[in-house]
């Protein structure tokens, strides 16, 4: 290593840039956009910016925001609605959070069940004509009520002419089971990011009727989050800018060299 590459690596490691922190637990769902978190910490990239990374795979968004909210988590994969939802007191205690850079525009679906695309429901209009038949209920399943997949499924809904919230049933399903439970009959379509869609192509012969692009293209989608901190005793609640501050871009800078990274490690965490 040159003396030029040591002498930034100790800058940011000693002194008054240290991080306030050396350890960070840091959350994510098992999806492709967690890439970035995961391969900082299993490449090392976090380590020439004076901290360790732990990436810590969680069941729900729930779970995400509740460890966020109660300190368990330092910082996580979040959907970005999550975050604006905390942030407003939807959906959950009202706190101030800070996003830390987006990790992914685009890369969501909204997938219908093989027994629709056997029955030519393959897109919006043959939805809405099914549900304004009304032979029967259709449900369909986004992963968080503040999340970015609850407002492309309710949107693309919509504008197809079906009510979200009076014309079909929606329900809150983790990501990682979404594809179970359309297998077993409790749902008939679901939106969510990738690689859930294809996989729910791929076991079940599923279908995606559209990819978020189409809704609105490279809108962010999942972004790196924690609470905003504050004064020592009060750890991670108001602003970012009153304490801890070296710490802050840390888990950025060490996780944007791996952004366009997918190898194997990661798919082990997300299996």
């Amino acid at each position: 290593m040159s003396i030029l590459a040591d002498t930034i690596r100790d800058k940011n490691i000693a002194g008054p840039d240290a991080p306030e922190k050396k350890t960070l637990k840091v959350g994510f769902m098992p999806l492709t956009d967690c890439a970035s978190v995961v391969m900082a910490a299993v490449k090392g990239f976090d380590e020439k910016h004076g901290i360790k990374i732990i990436p810590t795979r969680e069941s729900s968004w729930a779970s995400v925001r509740d460890k966020l909210l109660s300190g368990e988590l330092d910082a996580a994969h979040a959907l970005y609605g999550m975050v604006y939802g905390v942030q407003l007191g939807i959906g959950g205690p009202k706190r101030d959070m800070a996003i830390l850079m987006s990790l992914n525009q685009n890369g969501q679906g909204i997938t219908l069940s093989h027994q629709l695309r056997e029955a030519g429901i393959v897109d919006g209009p043959t939805l809405a004509s099914a549900v304004a038949r009304r032979e029967r209920s259709y449900t369909f399943a986004q992963t968080f009520p503040t999340g970015t997949h609850a407002m492309w499924l309710y949107y693309w809904l919509a504008a197809n002419g079906i009510n979200p919230m009076k014309d079909v049933k929606t329900i809150t399903v983790p990501p990682p089971q979404m594809v179970a439970n359309m297998r077993v009959g409790n749902m008939d379509g679901y939106c969510v990011g990738e690689p859930w869609n294809t996989v729910g192509v791929k076991r079940e012969g599923a279908h995606i009727a559209t990819v978020k692009a189409a809704i609105w293209r490279s809108s962010p989608a999942a972004g790196g989050s924690r609470p905003a901190m504050t004064e020592p005793g009060r750890k991670w609640i108001f602003s970012v800018s009153r304490a801890k501050p070296n710490i802050t871009g840390r888990p950025v800078s060490a996780s944007t060299p791996s952004n366009a990274m997918m190898p194997t490690q990661t798919a082990r965490l997300m299996s």
